[in-house]
């Protein structure tokens, strides 16, 4: 064997319970740990020069955009080499990623790194429990004397919630690293989750009436007003059916022109500024840049258009606005004649 008796000792130690972290997937509860500290473990045990990680293959197996979005998914092959005492021990290991993001680029580079990450786990994993192995037997993790669950759970429902489990140690602050930061919100969020249906069937807490709740601000009519964002499935369904403006093919997606209102986080214009555009020019729209100067390249004006498709599945509403826009009638002062009667 060429591993050292400090390093034998190191690999057949436990892996600290403060590193696992869980997920939900598919209903099932799993246990890992993440790439930054199978990392670590490597560097403190085998040395910073005492190993060396190769992608051997890397392939994208899905690619697929849907209104901008693009969802990418990634299989690796990575090989870890350990060299102890002028021996070389070659491990290896599979695995998947998938990226999504608003470019093609972005959601291809978080699948591959995702991917070539759960390679190196599993390839590591193979050397003993300070790398997860012990995990792949789904063993029970017993909870740090130092935490109990009646000091690991929050008392207020609307209180941020930092734990990973019920009964575990706090989660430490987020990093830089994007993997890391999305499995603390997925985890957030599903512990809240947990949450909402204790107290659902708890008879208790009893919910407040909906005459109750505070109405939802419109925006719009305030002294600092904010656009107002309508939404109406029915009228993209109509735009959808309607033949793409560039090159008139069918069926067309209803695409939300951008620089009609001003932008909001997760929030796209009102449907009202909404054109068909065949998927092509849809994605070709959306990799342009400046949509302002695309249209002008078509000479196409998508806000007129976008106008009179609202007026034809909502002709009492552009009645309204064509009335308000109209000068007003003063009845205190008529206009009197001029002239003989």
């Amino acid at each position: 064997m060429g591993f050292s008796a400090k390093q034998v000792k190191a690999l057949r130690r436990n892996l600290d319970h403060r590193y696992i972290r869980t997920r939900e997937t598919n209903g099932r509860e799993l246990l890992y740990i993440e790439g930054w500290y199978a990392i670590t473990e490597a560097n403190r045990i085998f040395g910073f020069d005492g190993w060396n990680r190769e992608t051997l293959e890397s392939r994208c197996v899905l690619a697929r955009e849907n209104r901008g979005s693009f969802l990418v998914v990634y299989i690796a092959r990575v090989r870890i080499t350990v060299h102890a005492d002028g021996a070389s021990i070659i491990r290896e290991g599979h695995g998947t990623g998938e990226g999504r993001g608003t470019s093609s680029g972005e959601a291809h580079d978080f699948a591959l790194k995702a991917a070539e990450t759960d390679g190196t786990k599993r390839a590591l994993a193979t050397f003993g429990r300070p790398f997860g192995l012990a995990l792949y037997k789904n063993a029970k993790i017993t909870p740090s004397p130092k935490t109990s669950a009646s000091e690991s759970k929050p008392t207020d429902l609307g209180q941020e919630v930092r734990f990973a489990r019920d009964d575990t140690t706090p989660i430490p602050r987020p990093s830089r690293y994007y993997g890391r930061r999305q499995d603390l919100v997925t985890r957030d969020r599903a512990h809240l989750r947990k949450l909402a249906v204790q107290a659902s069937a708890d008879t208790s807490i009893v919910p407040p009436a909906p005459d109750l709740l505070p109405p939802r601000i419109d925006k719009s009519v305030l002294t600092i007003a904010g656009p107002k964002r309508l939404r109406n499935k029915a009228h993209l369904k109509f735009v959808a059916a309607q033949p793409c403006l560039i090159c008139g093919r069918q069926p067309s997606d209803p695409h939300h022109l951008r620089f009609a209102q001003s932008r909001a986080l997760g929030l796209k214009v009102s449907d009202e500024f909404t054109v068909p555009l065949c998927r092509g020019h849809h994605r070709q729209l959306h990799q342009a840049g400046n949509e302002v100067a695309w249209w002008e390249k078509f000479k196409i004006n998508a806000l007129e258009i976008a106008k009179g498709l609202w007026e034809q599945t909502h002709p009492k509403s552009a009645a309204a606005d064509a009335a308000m826009r109209a000068p007003p009638h003063d009845e205190t002062n008529p206009i009197i004649p001029v002239g003989p009667q």
